[in-house]
């Protein structure tokens, strides 16, 4: 036996099954180690050739599922070839043409592991037709899992891009929806949207910590992101709850709980190697509330409230950018 082989080939095996399983079953643990430097690896190639070229960078998730896929495949190939390698006698030609090659070796382990059936070539006696069925099984187990994975993070896509567009819907900046929601007298109506976007941004934390993959899923259109979805939100909640004076507020039990919705989001991004902006985003415009006729607070009180939020509002701009967006401040998203 050749052990180099055996023991390099196990390694690879460990290796994928463990990444596989890790990605695809373990919700809370976001996805393996292998997988999630692929997948930041991918993202930073493809941002560096493509600079802002949203319609370029639209093609990152693809890109990415392709990629670990073809990891996963290659590792999990190459592991059983290099068991099947250690030993001599592993594999019997039927048709009795000499010694099995490294080809022959890569051409049985391949349809083995897809279930394609017996080719020229079989195992040899006792334990190594035990090991094909391991084989085949890690094949079906890794075709059964990549599918339902890629059917799950498509529905997810989905999902981020209606809370997107719900979110643009109702305004492209923090103080729209602010204005929005300002009758002449008092906040109306705010009620309903907010504990929708509240739902829609949980269940998007959720799916981001089952599929970090989805971070790199980005689309050209800037009302359809959920990282401007988030950033615009976020920014409206602000002026909800530190912007106008507290007798003139909205509900204050929905505004904390959407703030804490956004919080916890913000808390899953470090699974996407997302980092906090090394500056705060621009401060929103109180006198565009103030044109409206929206009562605020005191430009003085306002900044000392933003800056107990400088954190948070730069993890916020930290997203954006990472997503090769602007920061919505007074012209639009795009």
């Amino acid at each position: 036996m050749n052990l180099v082989y055996f023991a390099l080939g196990a390694l690879l095996l460990v290796l994928v099954v463990v990444d596989l399983l890790w990605t695809t079953l373990w919700v809370e643990g976001g996805a393996g180690p292998l997988t999630s430097r692929l997948m930041s690896w991918s993202w930073r190639t493809l941002r560096k050739l493509a600079g802002q070229n949203s319609r370029v960078l639209s093609l990152s998730g693809p890109l990415v599922f392709v990629v670990g896929l073809s990891v996963w495949i290659a590792l999990l190939w190459s592991g059983w070839t290099l068991i099947y390698a250690s030993v001599d006698g592993a594999l019997v030609d039927t048709l009795n043409r000499g010694a099995v090659s490294w080809a022959d070796l890569l051409y049985f382990t391949g349809y083995t592991m897809f279930t394609l059936g017996n080719g020229d070539f079989v195992p040899g006696s006792g334990i190594w037709q035990l090991t094909t069925i391991l084989a085949t099984g890690s094949g079906m187990l890794f075709v059964t899992l990549t599918v339902t994975y890629i059917l799950s993070v498509l529905d997810a896509v989905t999902q981020k891009r209606a809370f997107a567009m719900g979110v643009s819907g109702f305004g492209t900046r923090g103080t729209e929806i602010v204005r929005k929601g300002w009758t002449g007298e008092e906040f109306r109506g705010l009620d309903l949207p907010l504990n929708t976007y509240v739902s829609q941004v949980n269940t998007l934390t959720s799916n981001h910590k089952a599929y970090p993959v989805l971070h790199y899923f980005h689309t050209p259109r800037a009302e359809q992101a959920p990282t401007i979805g988030v950033a615009v939100l976020d920014e409206a909640l602000t002026l909800f709850r530190f912007g106008v004076p507290q007798q003139d507020r909205p509900d204050e039990v929905v505004i904390d709980n959407a703030r804490s919705g956004v919080h916890t989001y913000l808390q899953t991004l470090e699974t996407a190697f997302v980092e906090p902006a090394d500056r705060t985003p621009p401060s929103p415009d109180l006198d565009a509330l103030r044109e409206a006729g929206v009562p605020t607070v005191s430009d003085d009180e306002f900044a000392a409230s933003l800056a107990e939020l400088d954190d948070r509002r730069r993890m916020l701009l930290g997203l954006v950018e990472s997503d090769a967006r602007q920061w919505p401040s007074a012209g639009d998203t795009e």
